[in-house]
């Protein structure tokens, strides 16, 4: 007779063992596929340095983006005396015509990221559909276009942003489009090399076979699988951004008044780093912070994006 007795899944011999085997052998099958985003994902997400350098961004992101909400006094608030020190109200004291640094520095620190992300958007861009065009299509295409490369290479490109950017003006959407003009050519020579050898493959002959025009062949088969190297080289064209940008306003050739950057602040406060080091210091760290995390985050996206890297099991 059957018994009524209720099976203890932890007695011997009871079914909820084999479950629990059975749910854990399923979550460690091997033979189970898994998309490679979610690979992707989960080698970044073990990159420590890269995390910890995705969270600093963030920081300073929402400190320059999000700053203005928490800090009301206005940055063009000159009422209080000239170089203050520091103090509750002004935490990174003022400048010397009375603005207040700790504003200063947050506008600063905002339009050096749009500007740095400007710069590498529109440079990854045109590096991409260069680089691609010239990959695919050879012959002719490619000659111009890499002729176009080299010559944009050898061009002084500091020197050139320089004179443009005096001749045209110093708002740093200005500054971005030109800075955006002389990044483009390492994105557009990785991008051919990538394509030169991906248009080999199976796959896209048969999409030519099948009368996929040009366009849909590059974009649709060609730059999904190139996704990796383009992200990595775009999170590195960040980091030369910010680093350019900063080098022009500097030299007081970059961002001019009423916007301000983070290298127009220590191009204003480079003379007061003995006698008030906490102006120049404070936006010298934010550049060199951001340098940092942006490379550390294009070493983790270079790691995850590696598919050579096959410890994926977790």
């Amino acid at each position: 007779m059957p018994s009524d007795t209720p099976v203890n899944p932890a007695a011997p011999g009871g079914g909820g063992t084999t479950a629990v085997v059975g749910a854990r052998a399923s979550e460690f099958d091997a033979t189970q596929a898994r998309k490679q985003s979610t690979l992707i994902i989960k080698r970044f997400l073990r990159h420590r340095l890269a995390m910890v350098s995705l969270v600093v961004f963030l920081l300073i992101a929402a400190f320059g983006f999000l700053g203005p909400v928490f800090w009301t006094i206005p940055v063009d608030d000159a009422s209080a005396r000239g170089y203050l020190p520091p103090s509750l109200e002004h935490p990174l004291g003022t400048i010397q015509t009375g603005k207040d640094m700790l504003a200063q520095l947050i506008v600063g620190t905002r339009l050096s990221l749009a500007i740095s992300l400007v710069v590498a958007l529109t440079s990854t861009v045109v590096g991409v559909v260069l680089g691609s065009l010239a990959g695919y299509l050879r012959g002719a295409t490619d000659s111009v276009i890499s002729r176009l490369t080299d010559l944009m290479l050898i061009i002084p490109s500091i020197a050139v942003s320089a004179i443009l950017v005096r001749a045209l003006s110093g708002s740093w959407y200005t500054v971005a489009l030109i800075l955006a003009t002389f990044a483009w050519m390492s994105t557009a020579r990785i991008t051919r090399g990538e394509t030169l050898s991906l248009s080999q493959r199976e796959f896209i002959e048969a999409a030519r076979a099948s009368g996929a025009s040009t366009p849909w062949v590059i974009f649709r088969h060609l730059v999904p699988n190139m996704v990796g190297t383009i992200t990595v080289n775009t999170t590195l064209a960040v980091a030369t951004a910010v680093l350019s940008e900063a080098a022009l306003s500097f030299i007081g050739l970059g961002v001019q008044s009423p916007d301000t950057s983070l290298g127009l602040i220590i191009s204003e406060n480079y003379s007061q780093i003995t006698n008030r080091p906490w102006l120049f210091w404070g936006p010298f760290v934010v550049i060199v912070l951001i340098s940092l995390a942006v490379n550390f985050i294009g070493d983790g996206l270079r790691d995850a994006f590696d598919p050579r890297q096959t410890k994926v099991r977790s």
